[in-house]
């Protein structure tokens, strides 16, 4: 028992030196990031995913298919490829375009935290697939947030509903949670497509904070509050407050989550609103019962399927990192993966145990 004391209390202190480290690196990005000089932002980066995924299947070729297996997969490419261009070559001739205009898909991320703070690259990457997108072209966007901020995410749905707006197919992907503010985003999408183990839903509206008025009096502390217009303040931390205060704070949660009922309602008409905007969150296929999205499967296979029939191109924008702030995000990457390798290790040993 000694033993087990002895090393629960060198685990609290090594979280403890983990966190503060992470503190650290954590202002010297912030503070990298401050200093970065306007007009040096970053840059568009684009990739075709086609030729990502082509490229891993021919290694997979090279490594697992005899030689002679090789060449008659080589014989078989080399036809395809002629027959491709006799047949550009007759479709030249007979005055029509002598290449058929391939659907294009652009794939982006977001990854979404308390503020939506990835809004500010994301707003800049629709732009910029706004000024090539075709009608007929689609947007996917890989979409990973558990709520936040409601008009931070409110803005982060603004910027999906401009890809609607202009006509053009917008789908959504969730691998593991499309929550609240998450939500929000998602059913702007003309599809919904969630993992089986997804969480989706949650729409409701939640605020919650402390108050002090107790404890300040208690230490003879006064807290004064000084407001022009009577709901400039409602409910207060440090202030006592009052059954109108706090009945007016929840009548404005009620609006907002009224607009947020509204809002889904609008963009997906078939959901019984009342049923769903509980609060309550549901997984990929109990989801997909209650209407809240289209389809069970996972990114990579949507995407995987997309290149078979379309140019599929992953958009993201990069901020350029100085010096100062790879150093800190290498050395916070490398904190977090062995503080994430020691809780691993501690959660076999408990699983062990039982």
């Amino acid at each position: 028992m000694e033993f087990l004391s002895d090393y629960g209390l060198f685990l609290l202190k090594a979280i403890t030196v983990v966190i503060a480290i992470l503190f650290v690196v954590g202002g010297v990005v912030a503070v990298g990031a401050r200093n970065r000089k306007p007009g040096s932002e970053g840059e568009l980066s684009v990739r075709k995913l086609n030729d990502e995924l082509e490229d891993d299947r021919e290694q997979l070729e090279d490594a697992i298919l005899s030689k002679d297996e090789l060449k008659a997969l080589d014989k078989d490419k080399k036809k395809e490829d002629k027959a491709r261009l006799k047949a550009e070559k007759k479709r030249s001739k007979d005055g029509l375009e002598s290449r058929e205009v391939r659907k294009r898909v652009f794939v982006m991320d977001f990854d979404g935290d308390i503020q939506a703070s990835a809004v500010d690259t994301f707003r800049r990457e629709i732009t910029a697939v706004l000024t090539m997108a075709r009608p007929d072209d689609e947007v996917v966007v890989r979409l990973e947030s558990g709520g936040g901020m409601v008009h931070s995410y409110g803005l982060a749905a603004s910027q999906l509903k401009r890809i609607r707006d202009k006509g053009i197919a917008l789908t959504v992907c969730v691998d593991r949670v499309a929550a609240s503010g998450g939500y929000m985003m998602a059913c702007i999408a003309n599809r919904i497509v969630a993992a089986p183990f997804a969480i989706i839903g949650s729409i409701g509206v939640v605020a919650q904070l402390p108050n002090f008025s107790r404890l300040l009096k208690k230490h003879d502390v006064d807290y004064e509050l000084f407001t022009a217009g009577e709901y400039k303040r409602t409910v207060t931390m440090f202030g006592h407050n009052s059954m109108k205060a706090k009945d007016k704070f929840q009548s404005d949660l009620e609006d907002t989550h009224d607009l947020f009922k509204a809002h889904v309602k609008q963009f997906r008409p078939r959901i019984e609103i009342e049923k769903v905007a509980t609060g309550d969150i549901w997984y990929g296929q109990q989801a997909i019962e209650n209407k809240l999205i289209d389809e069970v499967g996972t990114s990579d296979d949507y995407i995987v399927a997309a290149c078979d029939r379309a140019d599929v191109f992953g958009v993201r924008y990069e901020h350029r990192k100085t010096l100062q702030e790879k150093l800190g995000i290498s050395l916070q990457k490398g904190i977090e993966s062995a503080f994430t390798r020691i809780l691993t290790v501690l959660s076999r040993q408990q699983q062990s145990k039982g």
